[in-house]
């Protein structure tokens, strides 16, 4: 499965202009982090992109991202992809073993947290630095959904300190701040 393909496969799948600009948002981390580990920036980034297609459907812990797993098998994507999907939430079991399942994971949970830190700071990304993040981080009132730890832990699992892994969602947001809605 190329890009075109898989963003024609969200298209489908995603109504939710939101969901979409966070699937964009953590193809463009997940790119970064290719880039940074010398991996397969396409692969890494259709991971991204893909990761939560199916929640638009089947948003209970009880299927997703179980039906993305599977619409991704019916399609042939490697296995390499699927099992990075569904390492990507805990509840699913499967344990976080490759580099790029610990990416996804650090991605997911970071993009969104640094998402909702630019929306309260003038709606742009230029505004958004690690000691912001961090700070919302401290205030248990902003973003009450997001568990802290795991955007400490997705950190750790990358091998990464928290401020640099902050510094490079932040970057790889920037370049698509305009299709995010966060340029200000």
């Amino acid at each position: 499965m190329n890009r075109e393909e898989a963003w024609a496969l969200v298209c489908a799948w995603v109504q939710s202009p939101n969901l979409r600009k966070h699937l964009l948002a953590v193809e463009a981390a997940m790119r970064a982090y290719a880039r940074r580990f010398g991996e397969d920036e396409e692969a890494w980034g259709i991971v991204g992109l893909l990761h939560d297609m199916d929640y638009d459907r089947h948003p209970s812990l009880e299927e997703h991202p179980f039906v993305a797993a599977e619409e991704l098998r019916r399609r042939g994507v490697p296995e390499a992809w699927v099992r990075a999907v569904l390492a990507h939430g805990d509840h699913t079991g499967v344990p976080r073993q490759s580099l790029m399942e610990r990416a996804l994971f650090a991605c997911d949970e970071m993009v969104g947290f640094v998402i909702a830190v630019a929306l309260v700071k003038g709606r742009s990304l230029g505004n958004v630095d690690p000691d912001s993040v961090i700070r919302k981080m401290r205030d248990k009132a902003f973003a009450r959904g997001v568990r802290r730890e795991d955007l400490v832990r997705g950190a750790e699992e990358l091998g990464i300190p928290l401020e640099e892994h902050i510094a490079t969602v932040v970057e790889a947001l920037r370049p698509i701040a305009s299709e995010l809605g966060l340029e200000g």
